[in-house]
């Protein structure tokens, strides 16, 4: 809907004001589908540059254009192959290189590492740092909460065709210290001391889990601390964001 492929069953969307067909007739969007589906005869120079041309990007500026990008996602080495010789990863970094071509003020990336390497995982990371303006939107489409906690300043959460909630992942909004969430702490010495102080508390070894909100975690191990536990840890069983997903989608 958002590339105006398709028309939304209820309701409606705009882009800047204009619907999304009118909006990237005359601005374009820069988009990686999930899956690239190219000719597999073609080579990656010839893709990138054919793509280029349909980008709108004049014929003068096409070879600096698909050096730049090839660059950028270090395809160096595969420029003169045939699609078809490429691996997932590495035509995904095809897909990538295709929708960095020309400026956009639109980028929707879908599932945008799938297919990649850990390496090029954190280096897609990079890239959409490096995309970041005031006056660009980015939209990304994954299943991999953590991949979003990571990159996203906001995330909807969806479920069977609905939003069910908006989540905050950059702190803007700020968190509620009193709701309640799983906490995992290491503890040296006083394990079974701290649980007793903490509500629904489990020992596992040198761990112990709980359901808490913050305050009452901070006066837990302040008291256990001060009875003589040694604590080293404390983490998040599940980030906000996946807490969040498991509250909204009641799974």
């Amino acid at each position: 809907m958002l590339l105006g492929l398709l028309p939304p069953s209820e309701g409606t969307l705009r882009i800047d004001g204009l619907a999304p067909r009118a909006f990237v007739e005359r601005e374009g969007v820069a988009y990686l589908p999930e899956l690239m589906q190219l000719p597999l005869q073609w080579r990656t120079s010839e893709a990138l540059d054919r793509l280029a041309t349909l980008a709108g990007i004049a014929p003068r500026a096409v070879a600096a254009a698909r050096e730049r990008v090839i660059e950028a996602t270090g395809i160096d080495e595969h420029r003169r192959k045939r699609l078809k010789q490429l691996s997932k990863g590495n035509l995904q970094r095809v897909g990538l290189a295709a929708s960095l071509l020309a400026e956009r003020r639109m980028v929707v990336f879908d599932e945008p590492t799938h297919g990649l390497d850990p390496v090029w995982t954190v280096r897609f990371r990079d890239i959409v740092n490096g995309l970041r303006r005031p006056e660009r939107a980015i939209v990304i489409a994954s299943h991999n909460l953590d991949e979003l906690e990571r990159l996203c300043d906001r995330v909807a959460i969806l479920d069977r065709g609905r939003v069910q909630r908006v989540v905050s992942v950059r702190g803007r909004d700020g968190e509620d210290a009193r709701s309640v969430r799983r906490w995992r702490i290491r503890v040296v010495s006083g394990a079974e001391v701290l649980a007793r102080l903490l509500h629904r508390a489990r020992v596992d070894g040198e761990h112990v889990e709980c359901e808490i909100d913050l305050p009452g975690l901070n006066r837990a191990l302040a008291e256990a601390i001060t009875g003589g536990a040694m604590v080293a840890a404390v983490a998040p069983i599940e980030s906000s964001l996946e807490e969040a997903f498991r509250t909204s989608v009641n799974r």
